[in-house]
């Protein structure tokens, strides 16, 4: 049976480009909260001789993440799932809006730890199992204009470090991911980047994502 990758926030960007470089070798399943862009990703891999699937499911949900990922492990070999799901809201702190900081805690920190949890109760179940969490430089040191999106991958960086000691020995691995700022869609809406082009491009990140995938529990695009 033809193994299966999960990829929260796959509708687009580095999640998007993640599938196609896993879909060279993997069925994959992308997850996100808009079907309509889902849709489309599916689409886009018509010509490809592995299987994409989508599912609609907002992460933050515990309950929504457990029953979405319980129905995929008993219909698929699970191999690995990426915790790519992320929002980024870069204004200084006097800026942000409740909102804005309650939306990055619960996507960034919630939408990883629920299908980590969920993830690992199922993988304990087949013996093997790997889980990547994408978190970026901000996750490595403190950025102006980024403090609460640094907090919330700080969070993140400190808990796949914990995995990574947690589960030694079970056979399931963690692994944390860590690259700067890419060119997507990501920063339409915003000038906090001032010259994008000197970004690396999701499908060149994804690349170099996929080379490393080897039960390390780093990975390091930048630094």
């Amino acid at each position: 049976m033809s193994k299966t990758v999960i990829i929260t926030g796959g509708g687009s960007g580095l999640g998007l480009a993640l599938a196609r470089e896993y879909n060279k070798k993997y069925n994959v399943y992308l997850i996100g909260r808009n079907e309509q862009k889902l849709e489309q990703a599916v689409q886009s891999f018509a010509h490809s001789e592995n299987k994409v699937s989508y599912k609609v499911c907002d992460v933050t949900d515990y309950e929504k993440t457990e029953s979405m990922l319980q129905s995929i492990f008993q219909s698929e070999n699970v191999h690995l799932l990426i915790n790519n799901a992320g929002m980024g809201v870069f204004e200084p702190l006097e800026d942000l809006s409740k909102t804005d900081i309650t939306g990055m805690l619960e996507t960034n920190v919630y939408g990883t730890i629920f299908p980590t949890k969920v993830a690992f109760q199922l993988f304990k179940q087949q013996g093997v199992g790997k889980v990547m969490n994408i978190i970026s430089t901000a996750g490595l040191r403190g950025k102006v204009n980024e403090s609460v999106y640094c907090a919330s991958k700080f969070a993140v960086r400190g808990f796949t470090e914990s995995l990574v000691k947690e589960w030694d020995g079970s056979g399931i691995y963690p692994t944390a991911v860590y690259m700067g700022g890419m060119d997507t869609p990501f920063w339409d809406e915003s000038n906090h980047i001032a010259d994008r082009s000197r970004l690396k491009s999701p499908e060149q990140v994804a690349a170099l994502i996929v080379e490393q995938d080897d039960n390390r529990p780093e990975i390091f695009i930048d630094r």
